[in-house]
């Protein structure tokens, strides 16, 4: 079973509608964070990698299904799985969660692409290692 990584996430007022309610979109949002928070925790700085590499990283699609509201102070989780990694894209399942109850879940797609062209690049060797790996250290 590939690892899963979660980070938390608290809903504040101006994540909601006037119903008190997620917004539909801030769901992507708290994705984008975990997926950022998730290549931290493996060692890589998006900046560092445009700067060091010329890369970066493109949502190219996302699927989600709204399952459950979340409302305004709930504190939730936000997860990433890898759920394929090709030579220049990596499909994670990604879910937000509070408790164990799923409330949103999504296939998200995220393209590796040259900094300068914007043309898809082949994912670096020793990145692609470490994210199969899911190496935390």
């Amino acid at each position: 079973m590939k690892p899963v990584f979660s980070i938390p996430i608290r809903v504040y007022y101006e994540d909601t509608d006037a119903g008190k309610v997620v917004y539909y979109a801030n769901y992507i949002k708290f994705m984008e964070r975990a997926r950022t928070e998730w290549l931290r925790a493996l060692g890589f700085e998006q900046d560092e990698l445009l700067r060091r590499d010329g890369i970066l990283f493109a949502v190219r699609s996302a699927k989600l299904d709204f399952l459950k509201p979340a409302r305004f102070n709930d504190l939730l989780q936000a997860t990433v799985q890898i759920h394929q990694c090709g030579n220049a894209s990596i499909t994670f399942n990604q879910q937000i969660r509070r408790d164990d109850l799923s409330l949103c879940e999504g296939e998200v797609k995220v393209a590796c692409i040259d900094a300068a062209s914007f043309s898809p690049r082949p994912i670096p060797e020793y990145i692609k290692t470490r994210l199969v790996k899911g190496d935390m250290s």
